[in-house]
């Protein structure tokens, strides 16, 4: 008894307070300046992460830094000058998520003061070491991952989680960590996009003859050894199709964003897109579901290459729907996928 007193004395015995409880909102990542040094920057630690390229260690740091990211950066940056958003100088990924957060801080406020959101990137800036370090620092002993992909994937979901885990593996006194899990099949994932495109089609003066649901690519040899992304994308589509009563005809699923001589997930969106303008289709609509926000993949290869493409075969019309961002329906979405996992700790 003497001895646990005098621990507790030379060691300044205090009460625990009550432990809050952070949610740390987790998308891709974006470079902090539209110029070459810094997306060369962020370039070098996205293609750096063994599981987005799987490829001899060795061999690929060769070709990264040998050629990649000599040649690579000054064509992003032109890329990236099409949708910079020159107002706050940042890009829209940066500027979605951190909406998202404030606004889904905003509504999660209704449960108390004891939830506090914040916002990271898995490369670049501001970076889950800095998130978790911020909500530990605010008393957080309990924290939500949040990665905001609804379909799962090796390639962003789980490392996400890896960067987290690595960072936990640090720390003497760690958090209780919690992951979002997938919600590729949430009812109100797939509600939020029927509003979304019910909302588009009203507004719209000519129906499209065809919808395009068009994901993320993923090399072809990543779901053959086990990468689920491929199914939880068709089951996405199929349930789109299902709630808005369209034939898969009228609602095609596609793959965007390949590189490199592999073969990766087909039918390719540029591809479809050529394919269906030379066959008459003349107007189309395209969303892209395997995005929680806007970025450089939705806004510039899909509303400007791919239009243009579309265009340049004989297409009339090709309207791009915007990701569910930070609007109602889609930080209702968030507010009811964290209010589930937050289950027994508030």
């Amino acid at each position: 008894m003497g001895s646990r007193d005098g621990i507790a004395r030379n060691h300044g015995h205090r009460d625990v307070p009550s432990p809050k409880v952070g949610v740390l909102l987790v998308n891709l990542g974006t470079p902090e300046r539209c110029d070459v040094k810094a997306v060369r920057h962020y370039l070098a630690e996205f293609l750096s992460d063994q599981r987005v390229i799987e490829l001899n260690p060795l061999l690929w740091k060769f070709i990264l830094h040998g050629f990649i990211l000599r040649f690579r950066p000054p064509r992003m940056v032109r890329a990236y000058r099409k949708i910079w958003m020159e107002d706050t100088d940042e890009s829209p990924l940066r500027f979605h998520t951190r909406m998202q957060s404030d606004r889904l801080a905003g509504l999660l406020k209704q449960q108390g003061d004891k939830i506090i959101v914040q916002w990271a990137m898995r490369y670049g800036t501001p970076s889950i070491p800095d998130g978790l370090g911020q909500l530990r620092k605010l008393g957080c002993g309990r924290i939500l991952i949040a990665a905001l992909y609804p379909q799962y994937s090796a390639t962003t979901t789980a490392t996400v989680h890896d960067k987290v885990f690595e960072c936990l593996a640090g720390l003497r006194d760690q958090p209780s960590v919690r992951t979002l899990a997938p919600y590729y099949d949430h009812p109100g994932y797939i509600e939020a996009l029927a509003e979304s495109v019910e909302a588009y089609l009203k507004s719209t003066p000519e129906r499209p003859q065809v919808l395009i649901a068009s994901y993320h690519g993923l090399p072809m040899d990543y779901v053959e050894a086990g990468d689920p992304y491929y199914c939880h994308c068709a089951k996405t589509t199929r349930l789109l199709r299902q709630r808005l009563g369209m034939e898969d005809s009228l609602l095609r699923m596609t793959f965007q964003s390949r590189i490199g001589p592999k073969q990766w997930l087909q039918p390719y969106t540029d591809q479809t897109l050529a394919e269906l303008a030379d066959s008459g289709v003349r107007r189309v609509g395209v969303l892209t579901p395997g995005f929680s926000a806007d970025c450089l993949e939705t806004l510039e290869e899909i509303a400007i290459q791919n239009r243009a493409l579309f265009l340049e075969r004989g297409g009339e019309c090709f309207d791009y729907l915007p990701c569910l961002n930070a609007s109602d329906s889609g930080i209702k979405l968030l507010a009811s996928l964290i209010k589930t996992e937050l289950t027994g700790w508030i």
